[in-house]
């Protein structure tokens, strides 16, 4: 029996093309048993959509504080719902934000609330994932608990070939269940 049996995991997924492997991890932790609830940015709706998520996790897929029909989405209640928040792709933006506790959406509202650890693997071009204020974040991403899943060495979406991709999806679940071991 996987560790992630019966976890309840918010995966949130920022805007990059690396949300494609988004819909593979969340087959992934059903898989192994986890429940997953899915927080999808605006800018991430460009990559994958809520519907594929939604299907592949079973349960809505949050993308703002208001649900259909005017409901509220508690981010606060999602945060403490959480046994772990995996913020896979994470944006150099979202990065940045999480850093300096900024809230302008679900994410990251519901990353401020989270009693729960949380995971992040950083997906962005060369440059980006070198530059020193992205550094700076992640430091300080660290300094604050936070789990970093580190991003591999290959080809980029730019067409440059070196570190800034996002790890894949088995990685992530490596980390997920080596934490809950």
């Amino acid at each position: 029996m996987s560790s992630l049996s019966e976890k309840k995991i918010v995966l949130a997924v920022c805007g990059s093309i690396a949300a494609y492997k988004s819909a593979i991890l969340v087959r992934q932790l059903i898989k192994a048993g986890a429940e997953v609830k899915v927080i999808l940015t605006a800018s991430a709706s460009q990559f994958i959509t809520p519907l594929t998520l939604s299907t592949l996790s079973r349960n809505p897929v949050f993308t703002d504080f208001t649900g259909s029909n005017d409901t509220w989405n508690s981010h606060v209640e999602l945060g403490l719902w959480a046994d772990a928040m995996v913020i896979a792709p994470a944006s150099a933006n979202t990065i940045g934000k999480m850093a300096l506790g900024l809230c302008d959406n679900m994410l990251l509202a519901t990353y401020l609330s989270a009693k729960c650890p949380v995971f992040f693997a950083p997906a962005m071009d060369l440059d980006m994932w070198k530059h020193k204020s992205v550094v700076h974040n992640i430091e300080l991403l660290l300094s604050y608990g936070n789990l970093l899943i580190p991003v591999e060495n290959g080809e980029l979406a730019s067409g440059l070939t070196g570190e800034g991709r996002m790890a894949e999806p088995e990685t992530i679940i490596e980390h997920l269940e080596e934490y809950f071991d």
